[in-house]
């Protein structure tokens, strides 16, 4: 065996090297009674940081040129008390859209009703109670059973909430929606949700309804060149719909190429990161993956957008 000369191997100065880390791009410590845009702007500008970054500024510039920032979101953010800072985000126009599954009717009902949500599944489901509960149903079916020719689920349920004496309907993202003319759509698989248990359940009604909203969704979609969509928290159902949303309108010529999508999760799923982040955005887009719990990233999210402006 020969062995090697390792003497003469080419070596370059690291001056002339081109390197992905710059300590300019690093993170500043925090200094007690900093503000909050300190603490922003002292993030490092590398890896997720620099995305986050990214995702602001899109938001921001997406607002100021007059762009859409649709959000999609499952329940889970609005059980983790979520609400109020989606409604701000609403009233200062930063949000310009909501759509839900249908989780998110039953949680913001509940929590505008009776200002508590998020039963014991483990305990109810032994006997049978699950799902039961008798407001919820009714009201929420009725609701739907009752929505105009023109209306889908979000805002007929929006419109009951609205017009209701709920005690805690001001953190109702429904009402909210109906009182700020922001479009709420709900998007439902029929099986998935605790009032499709009920009697009093119609499902020709909650079809025609959200089929209404399929189409003022896709309707919301085909305008978002140069805008943003969020989706937040939905591993299924919303990647779905966004999909599906976005091939139609381009299906009817509408331009839609440069806008940014963002999927925000505690845990990234192939779906979201496929039909949200990726193909959409394949065209000239930009697609970003912020991972973190929503409790902690969308609260950080909404205080850096309202910063920036």
């Amino acid at each position: 065996m020969k062995k090697i000369d390792i003497s003469r191997i080419r070596s370059y100065s690291l001056k002339g090297r081109e390197s992905k880390v710059r300590v300019n791009d690093f993170s500043r410590p925090h200094k007690k009674g900093g503000s909050f845009q300190d603490f922003f702007s002292s993030l490092p500008n590398i890896l997720a940081a620099k995305h986050f970054k990214d995702v602001v500024a899109a938001v921001v510039q997406a607002r100021k040129d007059g762009r859409p920032v649709m959000l999609g979101m499952g329940a889970h953010s609005i059980k983790v008390g979520l609400s109020p800072v989606i409604i701000d985000l609403m009233e200062r126009g930063v949000i310009t859209s909501l759509a839900l599954n249908g989780a998110g009717i039953i949680h913001d009902f509940e929590l505008a009703f009776i200002g508590q949500t998020s039963e014991d599944v483990d305990k109810e489901i032994l006997s049978g109670a699950f799902g039961m509960a008798e407001e919820t149903g009714s009201m929420l079916n009725q609701a739907i059973r009752t929505a105009g020719t023109d209306e889908g689920i979000g805002a007929a349920v929006g419109r009951m909430i609205h017009s209701s004496d709920f005690p805690y309907k001001d953190k109702s993202l429904l009402a909210a929606g109906r009182g700020l003319n922001v479009p709420i759509t709900v998007h439902i698989a029929i099986g998935t949700d605790i009032i499709h248990m009920h009697p009093s359940f119609d499902g020709r009604a909650t079809g025609e309804a959200a089929h209404r909203d399929f189409v003022t969704f896709c309707s919301l979609v085909s305008e978002l060149e140069g805008g943003v969509y969020i989706n937040l928290g939905s591993a299924v159902l919303l990647p779905e719909i966004f999909l599906k949303a976005v091939t139609l309108v381009r299906n009817l010529g509408h331009s839609l190429q440069h806008f940014t999508t963002v999927n925000m999760d505690f845990v990234q799923h192939y779906r979201p990161n496929t039909n949200v982040v990726r193909r959409p955005t394949q065209g000239g887009g930009r697609g970003f993956a912020l991972t973190g719990h929503h409790e902690i990233m969308l609260p950080l999210l909404a205080a850096a957008i309202i910063e920036q402006f």
